[in-house]
C-alpha cells in the first residue's frame, strides 16, 4: 500500500474513533459500575444511574447522599434479585445489615428503596449519617 492509501485509513479511523467517544459523553454506566457520587457503592448489572438525582450536602455528622438508579430492561430484573444483589454485595464492602434495607459502615447509615414506576424499577440510595 501506498503511504496515500495508509494515511487516508488512519485519518478515517481516527475520525471513527472521535464520534464513537463524542456520542458517548455523558452516556451513564449501565454494567457493573459504581454510583458516581458514592464512588465505592456499586451499581447492580442492568441499571444506570439517573441523571441529575444525585443531591449531596455535607454536615457536621458527615454527609448526606441521595441518588437513584432506574433499570435499562424494565421490570425484567425483578425487585427479589435486586435486594439480593446488594444483600450479598454490600457486607464485601464492609457493610453491616441493619434493619430491613439498611447497612451501617462506620459511621455512615444506607437505605435502599426499591419500587416500580412505569414499568421499570427504580433504586433509590440514601447515605446518611449514622
Amino acid at each position: 500500500m501506498t503511504e496515500d492509501v495508509l494515511s487516508k485509513r488512519m485519518i478515517f479511523l481516527l475520525h471513527v474513533v472521535a464520534i464513537t467517544l463524542v456520542l458517548n459523553i455523558g452516556k451513564p454506566v449501565a454494567a457493573g459500575g459504581f454510583l458516581s457520587v458514592v464512588e465505592d457503592l456499586p451499581l447492580m448489572d442492568g441499571f444506570e444511574e439517573v441523571e441529575g438525582s444525585a443531591m449531596i450536602f455535607s454536615t457536621l455528622q458527615g454527609r448526606i447522599v441521595e441518588v437513584s438508579a432506574t433499570s435499562i430492561s424494565g421490570n425484567t430484573i425483578g425487585k427479589e434479585n435486586v435486594l439480593a444483589f446488594y444483600e450479598h454485595t454490600l457486607p464485601q464492602l464492609g457493610w453491616a445489615p441493619a434493619e430491613a434495607l439498611n447497612w451501617i459502615r462506620e459511621n455512615e447509615r444506607l437505605g435502599l428503596t426499591v419500587t416500580v414506576n412505569g414499568g421499570k424499577l427504580i433504586v433509590q440510595f440514601s447515605l446518611t449519617p449514622n
